[in-house]
């Protein structure tokens, strides 16, 4: 598939570009930086240097599927985190409704469901999650959201949970997640799917497979 990857210069990003090449994918790897695209041709993916303000249509012109990851990260100002975990993402919704991208995998989190009742200093990112997600399911994008819990930076286990709910005190590592974002966009049972994640016993295939 030729894959369109926002947020591709982050670090689950990354590790979900690296995946994507080694299954034999086609990757267009959105990055905000100059120096962020040699990072991402030493990965063998194809860079879009953009904004994801920007008007995208044009980078999404014969693609396949589109995977968000971006984020604007912890320490973000209030304003950051609207643009891009809201708006950025609405925005390539509408790209890619607009140049019938129809294959949509969306990273989110755990809490987007009731993000007042979340850690203080997180309540509006989880706030900006839940609308971004909203505005997904009311499209006729054929989407998988994917919310994992706490992520680490932990070497992968390949064994994980999902489900409506997990528990939210467990963690997952980035690179679970982000195996499982791949797995998510290559099983065809994750069609108009939602579900939350944890590290857990079941293998990463076997799980999704069973959503």
């Amino acid at each position: 598939m030729k894959v369109v990857v926002a947020g591709a210069n982050g670090t689950t990003g990354k590790m979900i570009v690296e995946k994507l090449v080694k299954n034999g994918h086609e990757v267009y790897a959105i990055v905000r930086k100059p120096e962020q695209v040699e990072t991402m041709e030493q990965l063998k993916a194809r860079p879009i240097l953009a904004d994801l303000t920007e008007d995208l249509s044009s980078s999404l012109q014969k693609k396949d599927a589109v995977i968000f990851a971006a984020g604007a990260g912890g320490g973000a100002k209030p304003e950051q985190t609207t643009a891009v975990d809201r708006d950025a993402a609405i925005h390539l919704m509408k790209a890619a409704l607009e140049k019938g991208v129809n294959r949509f995998v969306m990273l989110s989190s755990v809490g987007t469901e009731q993000p007042d009742k979340g850690p203080e200093g997180l309540q509006h990112y989880l706030q900006m999650k839940q609308e971004a997600d909203a505005f997904l399911l009311n499209t006729e994008l054929d989407y998988t959201i994917v919310r994992p819990v706490t992520l680490t930076n932990d070497e992968g286990t390949g064994l994980i949970t999902v489900g409506k709910t997990v528990d939210y005190t467990s963690t997952v590592t980035r690179e679970d997640v982000a195996s499982t974002i791949v797995e998510s966009l290559e099983t065809s049972n994750t069609s108009r799917k939602l579900f939350e994640m944890t590290n857990g016993d079941q293998s990463i295939k076997e799980a999704v497979s069973n959503l």
